[in-house]
């Protein structure tokens, strides 16, 4: 049972892929009656379970299993979105809450994360084909004046092309003619906790973890998707180790091709990670950074101190 002091409603532990943020958020659910959420835009797909890094086995610990919600709830082959998580999301999210118990988000899916730290309006916003056809003949520079002109903007990075532009200004009329309570998310008092791991360390973890995830039975994960009906385009489309392993077991890749260009992809990948919680950070997310190399015990401690005072 969460201690009622605290002051958040929440705990969010994110960060880039290999940085142990998973097993410290199952050290702090121990620690402080939690669930983890998992923010993670792969682990959904049921069947995907070595190449996402599900890693069940690390939410044992004694014999307590800590609950993890949002993993496994949806068919491999099918296109989950930042929608689908927000409203999954806030579904888990009263539940653990109804059972006394707090909420953890932990995952490494950028957009995912901030969705729900944030609270974007992601409704499902359906084309309006007389709108385009007004804004289609207008410029760029025309486009950005007329976004500018609604009072809250979908996102100020959406005018970096005319289609995505018209796109932004669909969205917004959208909204406009939505009545607000069903265009909000509700604000959430989070603790965000980021794990800071040094460069070489994360490298270092994730050319080990490749190797393990081979030795685990990849390649046989990819080839049993294969066997199932799904196709080779399904499987690219959720990228890394899906990508290359595909592209291997279909003969378009050699081994040594796929494990090189997989690792390289893997670290462009975290370091794209680190780069969007920096962004997150200059959009007014505060990230509690830890150090990732001290013991859990330690870095639980660190958190519990945040969480129940002290000026996080």
């Amino acid at each position: 049972m969460e201690n009622p002091s605290a002051k958040y409603d929440m705990l969010a532990i994110v960060g880039p892929t290999a940085c142990g943020k998973t097993a410290l958020a199952v050290e702090a659910a121990l620690a402080l009656g939690g669930e983890v959420i998992s923010a993670d835009s792969r682990q959904v797909y049921r069947g995907m379970d070595i190449g996402t890094g599900k890693d069940l086995a690390e939410y044992v610990r004694g014999g307590v299993t800590v609950p993890v919600h949002l993993v496994d709830i949806v068919d491999a082959g099918l296109k989950y979105n930042v929608f689908e998580f927000q409203r999954d999301f806030l579904v888990a999210y009263n539940d653990v809450k109804q059972r006394g118990a707090l909420p953890i988000m932990c995952g490494g899916s950028g957009m995912y994360v901030e969705s729900v730290l944030r609270g974007y309006r992601l409704l499902p916003v359906p084309e309006n084909e007389p709108l385009r056809r007004r804004l289609a003949s207008c410029t760029l520079d025309e486009l950005k004046e007329i976004l500018a002109s609604y009072k809250t903007l979908h996102n100020n990075t959406d005018t970096d092309t005319v289609k995505r532009a018209i796109r932004a200004i669909e969205i917004e009329e959208y909204y406009a003619a939505c009545p607000a309570h069903e265009c909000s998310f509700p604000t959430l008092n989070t603790l965000t906790v980021g794990v800071d791991v040094n460069r070489e360390v994360r490298r270092e973890r994730i050319s080990r973890r490749l190797g393990a995830r081979i030795d685990e039975g990849l390649i046989d994960e990819v080839q049993r998707l294969l066997d199932s009906g799904l196709t080779p385009e399904q499987l690219i489309y959720y990228g890394l180790e899906y990508k290359f392993v595909t592209l291997y077991v279909t003969g378009a890749l050699t081994r040594e091709q796929m494990l090189s260009g997989l690792e390289i992809a893997i670290h462009q990948f975290a370091k794209r990670q680190m780069t969007w919680f920096r962004g997150m950070e200059r959009r007014g997310v505060k990230i509690n950074w830890i150090d990732a190399s001290l013991p859990f015990d330690k870095q639980v401690e660190i958190i519990k101190e945040w969480f129940y005072d002290k000026g996080a």
